[in-house]
């Protein structure tokens, strides 16, 4: 058990979708990690400033993005914070499979990228 709060900055074009979502997560694993939603950026060119302003220990990349706009994004993000822990959803996920699917793929990855 440890006292870490982690802040969560999310990149996902649908901010309200993220909150959401990363609500739903922050309430399933609260017992295990505290997870603070920090802020969503809508625009990659966005990233180096948010991450930036809000100092997080984590960064999501959502679903929407490929591939390469999701290394882009955590490239930024890991040039302004060396360090931060990233985790990028794969591309389609929520699309294809629904908001739950997202939720459970995020919490089955959670605990490798928290504790490591």
């Amino acid at each position: 058990m440890t006292d870490t709060t982690f802040r969560l900055v999310t990149v996902n074009t649908a901010p309200e979708r993220a909150k959401r979502l990363i609500g739903r997560i922050v309430e399933d694993v609260k017992d295990k990690y505290t997870i603070v939603h920090v802020a969503n950026v809508e625009k990659i060119e966005d990233v180096k400033a948010t991450v930036e302003r809000e100092q997080p220990n984590i960064l999501f990349t959502a679903s929407m993005w490929t591939p390469e706009q999701a290394q882009e994004i955590v490239g930024i993000a890991k040039a302004t914070i060396p360090g931060l822990k990233t985790f990028s959803l794969p591309q389609g996920l929520q699309v294809e499979k629904g908001p739950d699917a997202v939720v459970e793929y995020i919490k089955e990855n959670i605990p490798a990228l928290l504790d490591s």
